[in-house]
């Protein structure tokens, strides 16, 4: 176990400014992602009293809190969850707002799941954000003192500490994701969109589920090693064949891709600072793969058009290009999925094999694998090898 002195911390050395500072000089990029879910994912209540999605004058067996308790309310895309305050750590209430169904479900990390569930009781309560959430929904998270430069994801969780920026402003004393190489520029990311686990722990006694230490400017292999997992196996964090099995694991797909490989980064099509797009694309998906894909790119598709190479009729869900290669397979809440990120095209075949979820299935759920499978072989385009 690693204790640390309070005097040194493992952020002593960095000076943090706060995405306030970053307004004077920035105030287009500022005003943008101020509007996100970035910088909106935690909230209080009491200060944003439209934050609480559910209505809590109505009762419901599975809410034993009231809006008194709740002092920091998390998300608001797929679902939402209420921290209240005990002493100076902050813990999960036990019941969550499903933003798709709108229906109230229970909150409690059950047994074998989480790689922490061992080392900490079976009581929200007796569970603090602090180690297990607060790292990735803030900047500079102190595990001494527990404080914060500031809570959600601000400009220094992309760019580094900068206070020595704001008060003389280079590109040396500032890291910008956009001029680092592909790996480090996708590791700006995967510091909270993948699972995994320190290499440090615990800390002072407590399991952290979030890479202590790291800041943007440093090397997360450092600090972070991403879930193992093993072929063939199904795990709570993997399908078989090693796509993720839950959410916020962008990053452990996205390092077995292809684009990856090839020096892609998340950069490449999201922009965080915010956009009109859904999950903050630069442009719509389609647009954004057609940029770089397409029948005359020596990237494929390898078909004269791309209706020929989905089968599908321009302007339909199955002709865009998400539909096939990052379809949602990956479980949010309840029935509710998110995209996959291997981009990746699943074979009808490999599900009944492996019990991943395949594209085609995921759209046609009237349909068997067989059916899928079938109606692949048949065509032109694809190699029927592929397809077994």
């Amino acid at each position: 176990m690693v204790v640390l002195s309070p005097a040194i911390g493992l952020f002593a050395q960095s000076q943090y400014a706060g995405s306030a500072a970053c307004k004077t000089c920035h105030p287009a990029l500022y005003d943008r992602w101020s509007k996100t879910r970035m910088a909106n994912v935690v909230r209080d209540p009491k200060i944003h009293p439209d934050a609480i999605i559910p209505d809590l004058s109505k009762p419901n067996p599975l809410v034993k809190f009231t809006k008194d308790d709740i002092a920091f309310v998390y998300g608001s895309k797929w679902k939402q969850r209420y921290f209240t305050k005990k002493g100076d750590d902050y813990y999960p209430l036990g019941a969550q707002w499903d933003v798709t169904h709108q229906v109230w479900r229970p909150y409690m990390v059950a047994p074998n799941t989480d790689w922490w569930v061992p080392f900490y009781p079976a009581d929200n309560m007796q569970r603090p954000t602090g180690p297990l959430c607060d790292g990735c929904h803030s900047v500079n998270y102190n595990v001494q003192t527990k404080a914060v430069t500031e809570w959600n994801v601000g400009c220094e969780k992309c760019h580094g500490p900068g206070a020595a920026h704001v008060r003389q402003p280079s590109q040396t004393n500032v890291v910008n994701p956009a001029r680092l190489n592909a790996v480090q520029a996708t590791n700006v990311c995967l510091q909270c969109h993948s699972q995994g686990q320190p290499l440090t722990n615990p800390i002072n006694g407590k399991y952290y589920d979030w890479p202590v230490g790291f800041e943007v400017g440093k090397d997360l292999k450092d600090y972070w090693k991403l879930e193992e997992h093993k072929l063939g196996e199904q795990s709570f964090t993997h399908f078989a064949d090693g796509t993720a099995h839950k959410n916020r694991m962008q990053g452990n797909d996205f390092v077995q891709s292809v684009m990856y490989t090839h020096g892609i980064s998340c950069q490449s099509c999201h922009d965080v600072h915010g956009t009109e797009n859904n999950a903050d694309l630069l442009k719509p998906a389609n647009v954004m793969c057609l940029e770089c894909h397409g029948p005359t790119s020596p990237n494929g598709p390898r078909a004269a058009t791309i209706e020929a190479h989905t089968h599908h009729k321009a302007g339909t869900p199955g002709n865009e290009c998400v539909s096939c290669h990052m379809p949602k397979i990956e479980p949010e809440i309840s029935d509710v999925n998110i995209r996959s990120h291997t981009f990746r095209f699943v074979t009808p075949r490999e599900t009944e094999a492996l019990k991943v979820p395949n594209a085609c299935n995921v759209c046609h759920t009237d349909k068997s694998t067989k059916w899928a499978g079938d109606a692949l072989q048949n065509w032109s385009t694809v190699s029927p090898w592929r397809m077994q």
